[in-house]
């Protein structure tokens, strides 16, 4: 078992060194917050003789929401948030200072070629240069700016990570060393999480087949305009039904096998590379993928991760176009009508695996009876989350609204938080505990440079 990567601090690069690969962008008001130019425009802080402005931290503050769209974050998590890029900031501050004192530089052309990488990134995510232009005017920029925005953020950066290795070199300990640091000081390591074995019934809402077979010939007609020569980001911004990869031209990143639908899974561990599918039909709707890259997830150590049968755990960079078949409310409603009978079914003493093998359509790996094996509790949704919290071993859930259908689950096990066994994460532990000493001692030195600096923290 892979032990979970560890938090390295961001003061090491600069919180503002997030910003050099993003793409100019129209910024709402605050986050979770109400509008108006006294948060925006204020000072958030004061380090001995230097300001933090508002507008800095919200900037950070949307950036990262930008990144993790999709997550659930309430509005207490983003004061949290947004508190935590303060003290980055102040942090980021405090170590720019300490860098000048010590006489740290960067040679000029290693800033300027970062800053130019970081504006080749930013107008790369515009289909046309006249898209790239309208950002900028809608953000009152002119690339001659936002270049320099880039230069001054890498700038800062690279003085930052210089001042760090200066100052506290990293160090990879020897196996013998990371193991007894593991035995004294088991409270620096996240725990393994709680886990519920689970076998699932997943009903998906279908569509009439009319509807399907309008779907499908629009797929198609995507697909012939990316043939034809259009480029695969523009169709996928203009036909997507899927908004979140759509902004970023149909790109869904690295996905690892076995966390998608059958067929969408099979499209894309069989396709040749950068070729363009026909379409493929997933619970989701009909989309039209296009492969970018395979290989293997590896672990912190560099070596191939692997899956339930021990063989290398596969990852590829997709990108697609998805066509949702619309539902109508008597689409919804048959398929609720049939997952309220199959659950009624269970709670009646009927097999859940014959039941399974009957009405599933669930898209995951699993076996025959519907068995999908141990789920650490706290990668769940939320309201699936909630909905198996009570359960004991045996009880069925209530018949759960998913994005793929109506679930229905069945806990046949449990395993409680506990700490890791050595020899599970044995393999991780010298990185992980360079990682950790590593961390300690920033925390530590950052905190004697809080501790002689004024800083003036204000509450709004």
């Amino acid at each position: 078992m892979k032990l979970p990567s560890l938090p390295v601090l961001a003061v090491l690069l600069a919180v503002a060194a997030s910003a050099a690969a993003q793409p100019p962008a129209a910024k709402p008001p605050a986050a979770g917050k109400s509008s108006g130019s006294a948060r925006l425009d204020g000072i958030a802080a004061v380090v001995n003789n230097q300001v933090v402005l508002q507008s800095d931290v919200e900037e950070q503050l949307y950036l990262f929401l930008m990144n993790a769209q999709g997550e659930n974050v309430d509005s207490s998590m983003v004061d949290t948030l947004r508190t935590q890029i303060l003290n980055r900031l102040i942090d980021e501050k405090l170590l720019l200072s300490e860098a000048e004192k010590q006489g740290i530089t960067v040679p000029e052309a290693e800033v300027n070629k970062q800053a130019q990488a970081a504006l080749k990134e930013a107008k790369s995510r515009y289909e046309t240069p006249a898209a790239y232009q309208e950002a900028l005017r809608r953000e009152n920029l002119t690339e001659e700016k936002l270049l320099k925005k880039f230069h001054d953020e890498a700038q800062r950066s690279a003085v930052v990570e210089r001042l760090v290795q200066r100052q506290i070199p990293r160090r990879k300990p020897a196996q013998a060393e990371a193991e007894a640091f593991f035995k004294a000081h088991p409270e620096k390591f996240p725990k393994a999480p709680a886990e519920l074995r689970l076998s699932v019934i997943q009903i998906p809402a279908a569509a009439d087949s009319a509807a399907d077979k309008q779907g499908k010939a629009k797929a198609e007609a995507a697909r012939k305009r990316i043939v034809a020569g259009e480029k695969f980001a523009k169709v996928a911004m203009d036909v997507s039904d899927d908004e979140s990869s759509a902004r970023s031209g149909g790109d869904l990143g690295y996905l690892t096998k076995g966390t998608m639908d059958p067929g969408f899974e099979a499209a894309v561990f069989s396709r040749k590379l950068n070729t363009v599918s026909e379409p493929v039909r997933s619970v989701y709707g009909w989309h039209v993928i296009e492969v970018l890259d395979r290989d293997t997830v590896k672990t912190v150590a560099g070596k191939d991760s692997l899956d339930r049968d021990k063989k290398p755990l596969l990852e590829a960079h997709v990108r697609h176009v998805l066509v949702r078949v619309a539902l109508t409310d008597d689409d919804i409603a048959r398929s609720r009508k049939l997952a309220d009978k199959v659950r009624a079914d269970a709670a009646s003493g009927k097999d859940f695996g014959e039941l399974a093998k009957r009405y599933s359509k669930y898209a995951g790996p699993h076996g025959e009876d519907g068995d999908i094996g141990f789920l650490p509790l706290n990668t769940l949704q939320p309201t699936i989350r909630n909905g198996l919290d009570s359960l004991q071993v045996g009880e069925l859930s209530e018949v759960l609204m998913t994005q793929a259908g109506f679930t229905i689950f069945r806990v046949t096990e449990r395993k409680a938080e506990r700490p890791y066994e050595l020899e599970e994460i044995k393999n991780d532990l010298p990185a992980a505990v360079g990682e950790i000493q590593f961390r300690d001692k920033l925390d530590e030195w950052v905190k004697g440079l809080r501790a002689k600096a004024q800083i003036q923290i204000n509450k709004s």
